[in-house]
């Protein structure tokens, strides 16, 4: 459990301090309290990442499960030559959604 917050802090920015906490919080996706918790911190504040990244995750994950259901099924005898060229085909799948998000 985190640290109970019992201090409230005003705090007076200028215009251009104002649109930096602004942007800062769109794009990271925090709220100002969390983006000046963070910058007291020393924390890195990166990038949220877009959805379409998300969905990328996503979709290779799904992938990955597909393969490791074919690995389980080669591993235990059962397995054929179209389970290993879909494997293949998988892979292949992994790699350009991988290099796609390369890219980003």
């Amino acid at each position: 459990m985190g640290a109970v917050r019992v201090h409230i802090v005003p705090v007076r920015l200028d215009k251009g301090q104002y649109e930096r906490l602004t942007r800062l919080c769109i794009k990271t996706g925090l709220s100002a309290s969390e983006v000046i918790r963070s910058a007291l911190d020393g924390v890195h504040l990166r990038e949220r990442p877009s959805a379409d990244l998300g969905t990328l995750y996503t979709e290779i994950n799904r992938i990955g499960n597909n393969i490791n259901q074919i690995a389980r099924k080669m591993n235990a005898g059962l397995g054929t030559k179209s389970d290993v060229q879909e494997a293949l085909f998988l892979l292949r799948k992994v790699y350009e959604k991988m290099e796609v998000i390369a890219d980003q």
